[in-house]
């Protein structure tokens, strides 16, 4: 008996075999998936958004210019540069000495690192410089996390205070910038442009608190000379990256000409119309003949910060002012010196300093000082204490 064979039948449709007909469209689309999260707020008449609403991307929306590049990765202040260029070079050599990947790096090896650091006793200001510059290497996203680090850090500088005393550079008060700028003179033609531009440069830098940077960077257009004082227009500065620029006000002194930045300032100015030189840069580079010749590189006619400090020490040195312990004078002392002399006179020196307002540092390592030497409150005690005494 032969099997049965049991067999579906389904309903069909005979078609002609067309190979030009077109497959029939599907009746209903897929729906869009909705862009709402846990903080997603919808008022009450607006639409779920969906991934219909989305914009559509192309290589253009991606592209930049490479004047836009350019401008990404302008170099950075040189100072910066080479001691972002020094720290990361010795990151990569202790990686490649330990087994470890530098770029990019994991958590783990960066803290490490500055475990490193640490262990070496780096003062904490340089082993903050080093997880800056490893950081600033990598890309956005690819950067190592920074909890432990700083807290490795933390505990390192609680260490560091407790068995180092804080160095900071030597204030270069009135009497050490009177002996300094009697140090600007010209034995002959030769001498007398170095001698002009190094006298103006300590009066103007020292009534204005300058930094070197800002020094450095001054256009003799920053400045407006009149019979009462000098306008300096400071462009940019350390608390002024976005470059909105602020004017500082610095006073004749008409009690101390060889002091005063009218007279310095104008005599400098004098000086560069000599060299047929009415814009540009104000402090420049002179040749060992006594000319101001156009130079090339990077900074081209500007004097570079460390420049600046050189030229401070320099004047320093040929004035014998030396600091206690034997620190060095650094250009730093131009702005310390009159900040100290200004909180002791019982005035604030942020707004001629350029500091933010309010700012710690004022407060701390100027105003506070100066109120406790002049009011401090063991005077009255002491005196009282006599009153009672009769003595």
């Amino acid at each position: 008996m032969a099997d049965s064979v049991a067999v579906e039948v389904v309903d069909a449709e005979l078609v002609d075999e067309d190979e030009n007909r077109a497959l029939p469209a599907l009746a209903d689309t897929p729906a869009h998936r909705p862009l709402i999260g846990r903080h997603t707020l919808l008022r009450p008449d607006a639409p779920i958004p969906t991934t219909a609403d989305q914009p559509t991307y192309t290589e253009a929306d991606f592209r930049i210019s490479q004047e836009t590049a350019d401008l990404i990765d302008g170099a950075p202040p040189a100072n910066t540069s080479r001691t972002y260029g020094s720290a990361l070079g010795q990151f990569t050599t202790w990686c490649a000495e330990n087994g470890r990947v530098p770029m990019p790096c994991t958590t783990a090896t960066f803290v490490e690192y500055v475990g490193h650091l640490v262990q070496r006793d780096l003062a904490p200001a340089s082993v903050q410089v080093h997880m800056s510059a490893i950081r600033s290497a990598h890309s956005d996203g690819q950067q190592p996390g920074m909890k432990e680090a700083r807290q490795v850090l933390r505990r390192h500088a609680r260490d560091w205070a407790r068995r180092r005393a804080p160095r900071k550079a030597p204030p270069i008060r009135t009497a050490a910038l009177s002996a300094m700028v009697a140090t600007c003179t010209a034995a002959d033609e030769r001498e007398q442009p170095k001698a002009l531009r190094d006298a103006a440069l300590l009066t103007l830098g020292w009534g204005m608190l300058s930094r070197r940077s800002e020094l450095a960077n001054l256009l003799v257009e920053h400045l407006a000379v009149e019979d009462d004082g000098v306008t300096v227009r400071v462009a940019f500065s350390k608390t002024d990256q976005a470059a909105h620029g602020e004017d500082t006000f610095v006073p004749a002194d008409p009690e101390a000409p060889s002091l005063c930045p009218v007279v310095r300032v104008r005599a400098w100015l004098e000086e560069l119309r000599r060299h047929g030189i009415t814009s540009g840069p104000l402090f420049r580079h002179i040749t060992r003949g006594g000319t101001i010749r156009p130079r090339s590189g990077p900074r081209g006619d500007f004097l570079s910060p460390d420049a600046i400090g050189n030229i401070v020490k320099t004047r320093a040195r040929l004035a014998g002012v030396k600091a206690p312990g034997g620190r060095a004078v650094t250009a730093h002392g131009l702005r310390r010196g009159p900040a100290q002399e200004i909180s002791e006179a019982g005035g604030d020196p942020t707004a001629q300093g350029r500091w933010k307002p309010g700012s710690p540092t004022v407060l701390k390592h100027y105003i506070e000082p100066a109120r406790g030497r002049t009011n401090n409150p063991l005077h009255a005690a002491r005196a009282k204490a006599r009153e009672r005494n009769g003595t």
